[in-house]
């Protein structure tokens, strides 16, 4: 087959007659200048108005301060690039967005605003890759609603304003997708290629690339089970070549990925249950509301699709296909788990485009109902401030008020170790970290090598005396400790210790006789989505 064919799964179906299964259209009126000019000039007009609205409601948080894991993403970041994947290695995570943010950093500064924009920038690129994406695979009304999703996608908006890496692997899990699709689907050979380049790219991203992997492989499986014989041809082919271009890839990070596997995990993390549809709702709907009505539109367009003259239809096909991407990877996330905790919604990043993708679907096929609904959940989700963080965490307003009394030698303890970086980010230079493991030489990262097994030898009426003793008359010990009164938050096995330990240390720090309290902070507490903590100020006497 050459490079260039293109295959089609089957014959296309005629938007607005009885075949196709569809409602009545809804037109929307143009005015006449618009009407008359050429329809590429159109859709540009229209995704520069979509990524102008994103940018309004996608930077109302965007100089908000960090929380602990951007803390950890800057600090890795901070290292020379050489260094990086050697403490990648201790960390557990890839390596490809700290190389990047490295680079970013250099050009425009480790502030947060300057570290969000490289996030917000991959959130405004998944609206016209989007657009771009769908048009070939669904066709121009439901290209647009593709963008429109991505434009006020509840999860992009949330982590193109986070130092992280979630909108990045969005924007490669979109490219993952559209290759998928047009490269296997469409026998459109050059876009294998493409899907080998992006699963490459997702597994220096996350880890959860493997997961979206495996459901690239099932729903291979599927395609080679309803596609015709055209389809089916060299398409096992094909997929070696992709599978095995993107290994080849990824070979060089195998023998850190394995030992990362081996000894370091998510002991702060709890195996999941049977709340992924809720999860989907919020994280990336932006509620229970919005995911409602975006459904029922998107399944009164895929009504039609049930009746026996549509179901070898194409969207049918594309609908099965991009549905079972997002049904396999949730899946083997959600039995991975069960092993190793592995599960958050925020690691739903690479199914997020098929989420979104198949939801636009379904919107166009509805016709006026999809407008409607569509332009509801617009209403919701054009204010972000119901389902965007307000405050993420309270460590800079700690160290506004605790920094101006530190001195260079002071000592800071930290009683979550993996905020340590947060602290360090914020408080001013010169000054010793701890944590409640014990003594930390660098505290712009943590490492997380059998971490549980580390914590829990570390007997705070063996660790802290030392330190203790180790200070000169006049010197402070700054105590920060995390506010874990909220006990649903803190059940799994790591934040347990946690809990436990923070207030044993703390207890240890108001009983020593050779310690005198100084101030405390926060004197005005704003609340914190994600974490929080309180600061006592010791002098030793």
């Amino acid at each position: 087959m050459a490079a260039t064919t293109t295959t089609r799964i089957d014959r296309t179906i005629v938007p607005g007659t009885k075949e196709s299964g569809y409602i009545p259209d809804f037109v929307f009126p143009l005015p006449e200048r618009l009407r008359r000019l050429p329809e590429w000039a159109r859709v540009a007009l229209i995704l520069l108005i979509l990524v102008g609205v994103s940018l309004v409601i996608r930077t109302h948080s965007v100089g908000q301060q960090f929380w602990m894991d951007e803390g950890i993403t800057v600090g890795i970041s901070s290292h020379p690039l050489a260094a990086i994947p050697g403490i990648l290695r201790q960390d557990g995570s890839p390596p490809l967005f700290y190389l990047l943010l490295h680079f970013w950093m250099l050009a425009f500064g480790n502030g947060m605003a300057a570290t969000h924009w490289l996030s917000e920038i991959c959130a405004l690129l998944c609206i016209p890759v989007g657009y771009w994406g769908s048009l070939r695979i669904a066709g121009k009304r439901a290209a647009l609603v593709t963008a429109t999703l991505m434009a006020f996608s509840a999860f992009l908006d949330y982590y193109s304003q986070e130092t992280r890496m979630y909108a990045l692997m969005t924007l490669f899990g979109l490219f993952g997708t559209i290759g998928f699709i047009r490269g296997f689907a469409f026998r459109e050979r050059r876009y294998v290629i493409l899907f080998s380049l992006a699963q490459a790219a997702m597994l220096y991203t996350h880890n959860w690339a493997i997961f979206f992997g495996g459901a690239s492989v099932v729903s291979l499986a599927v395609l080679y089970r309803i596609g015709s014989d055209e389809i089916r041809q060299n398409l096992i082919r094909d997929a070696i070549y992709a599978y095995l271009g993107a290994a080849i890839m990824f070979a060089p990070w195998v023998t850190t990925f394995i030992f990362q596997s081996l000894h370091t995990a998510a002991p702060w993390d709890t195996s999941p249950r049977f709340g992924a549809p809720i999860q989907i709702a919020q994280s990336v709907y932006g509620g229970a509301t919005v995911a409602a009505i975006l459904v029922i539109g998107a399944l009164v367009g895929y009504a039609g699709l049930f009746r026996e003259a549509q179901r070898a239809s194409r969207q049918a096909k594309i609908a099965l296909l991009l549905l079972s991407l997002v049904f396999f990877t949730l899946l083997f996330g959600w039995v991975a788990s069960q092993i190793t905790p592995a599960w958050n919604p925020r690691y739903f990043a690479p199914i997020i485009p098929a989420i979104l993708m198949l939801t636009a679907i379904g919107i166009a096929r509805a016709g006026v109902v999809g407008a409607l609904t569509l332009a509801v959940s617009l209403i919701f989700l054009a204010r972000p401030n119901t389902y965007g963080p307000q405050h993420k965490s309270n460590m800079q307003d700690i160290a506004g008020e605790m920094g101006p009394l530190l001195h260079r030698g002071d000592l800071v303890i930290v009683g979550q170790p993996e905020q340590t970086p947060l602290a360090y980010y914020y408080l001013p230079g010169g000054l010793r970290f701890s944590n409640t493991i014990g003594p930390v030489k660098d505290p712009s990262f943590v490492n997380w090598i059998n971490a549980m097994q580390r914590y829990r030898a570390a007997q705070p009426d063996k660790v802290l005396p030392p330190m203790l003793n180790g200070l000169k008359s006049g010197q402070q010990v700054l105590y920060i400790r995390p506010l874990t009164e909220g006990a649903a938050g803190w059940k799994a096995p790591w934040t347990r210790e946690i809990r436990t330990r923070s207030a044993q240390w703390g207890s240890i720090l108001a009983s020593d006789k050779q310690l005198k309290m100084e101030a405390w902070a926060p004197h005005n507490y704003r609340g914190a989505c994600c974490v929080a903590d309180s600061a006592i100020l010791y002098i030793k006497k």
